[in-house]
């Protein structure tokens, strides 16, 4: 591609064009790295409220619509169901994993002797196995043994402990939780009740190009963000009653506890359910309990098939992302932002690459390629070493 070479008054406003767009650019970014988390924690009951108020709007003025009544009384009504309904399936769901977990810490003493069995039998196991190999490597690999029965010997029965210090924290901490969580439910009624004015207020006090612009970036963030949030939470929503049946089925303890832990698990991406139960069934194997480990692996094999046969039609419309593009969004989330960078590199990926097809990156895109084309030119039109003009230069003007 043949680029001309621009003019120095051309050259000066693209290329201070391109200066200011990248000090927005990183403005924004460190406004939103450094003040981004404490003002959302500042905020947090009234972002909560303000998104419950948006996503109840539609319903809202359909029932409005149809029946008459007042935005404030609909809004009270919407607000106080879907409280009780949450509420009350929390409620259900914080009973049962605090019955199972008393019922853990009651049988602590058998478990850990169990697993200190388990432990037993796994270390004469890797014993017999290294008195196999060659002595240097053998007495290396005894080593290592001897130090991780030992920290698993420290470490495990220092967990419940852990436990039981969190769950203190949490307690000392309830009074300040049950205020937030009053205000979150006053600021819903209240943000809900006036939606439309609000929403009236503030973009009346906004220019119409840049109304456009965040409308169009509100909408694909709305999209990808939601629809990505919305298929995980769906399939781990399925996820968890498989598990739930499957370990009911074999009549597994702590059935709803591990079946709840383990999609959680499986909503981090690249982590998993099966980062827990195929080392289970492998411990059921080296212990002999070959039946526990084929139920394991039955459940996992259904897990496993169910989200790889739904997950493509779930997610696959929501996404666009390719597998390179989405393995790159994981690994960069992952290094800067941990378990939740890992969560929102997609979607953060996704909200880019919808942007750009609506054509709102087309002026930056535009200055980059009129950049790239400029450099490109002075490179070729550059003098030689003894003075003359290059070939480049014989046919400039």
């Amino acid at each position: 591609m043949e680029y001309r070479e621009l003019s120095w008054h051309e050259r000066g406003r693209l290329w201070l064009r391109l200066s200011v767009r990248l000090a927005l650019t990183v403005l924004v970014l460190l406004a939103v790295f450094f003040l981004g988390p404490p003002l959302a924690s500042l905020f947090m009951p009234f972002l909560l409220a303000l998104v419950m108020a948006w996503v109840l709007n539609p319903m809202i003025k359909k029932i409005q619509r149809r029946l008459r009544l007042s935005r404030g009384v609909l809004s009270l009504v919407l607000i106080t169901l879907l409280f009780a309904i949450a509420g009350g399936v929390l409620a259900a769901l914080v009973y049962s994993i605090a019955t199972e977990l008393a019922s853990l810490a009651s049988n602590w003493q058998t478990i850990w002797a169990s697993l200190l069995d388990v432990i037993r039998e796994l270390e004469q196991f890797l014993s017999d196995l290294f008195a196999r190999l060659p002595d240097q490597v053998g007495q290396a690999a005894n080593g290592l043994l001897e130090e991780l029965v030992a920290w698993l010997q420290e470490t495990v029965p220092g967990m419940l402990t852990r436990v039981g210090s969190a769950a203190g924290s949490f307690a000392f901490s309830l009074p300040s939780f049950v205020i937030a969580l009053v205000i979150f439910i006053m600021a819903s009624y209240f943000i809900t009740s006036d939606y439309p004015r609000l929403r009236v207020m503030l973009t009346g006090r906004l220019s119409p190009g840049l109304h456009s612009f965040l409308g169009n970036v509100k909408r694909t963030a709305v999209a990808a963000f939601g629809g990505y949030v919305k298929a995980q939470l769906i399939l781990s929503a399925v996820i968890f009653f498989i598990l739930l049946v499957g370990f009911v089925v074999i009549r597994q303890p702590y059935s709803v506890l591990l079946a709840f832990l383990l999609a959680v698990l499986d909503f981090i991406p690249i982590i998993g359910s099966g980062t827990v139960m195929v080392p289970w069934a492998v411990i059921d194997v080296f212990t002999g309990d070959w039946r526990h480990a084929v139920e394991l692996m039955v459940i996992w094999g259904v897990v496993a098939l169910f989200r790889r046969a739904a997950e493509p039609k779930v997610v696959g419309d929501q996404t666009g992302l390719s597998p390179i593009l989405s393995l790159m969004s994981i690994y960069v989330g992952m290094k800067l932002g941990g378990v939740l960078g890992m969560i929102l590199g997609p979607v953060l990926c996704m909200v880019v690459l919808n942007i750009g097809k609506l054509g709102t990156l087309d002026g930056v895109l535009g200055d980059l390629r009129l950049a790239a084309g400029d450099i490109s030119a002075l490179l070729k039109n550059r003098p030689a070493p003894d003075g003359k003009k290059t070939d480049g230069d014989a046919d400039g003007p």
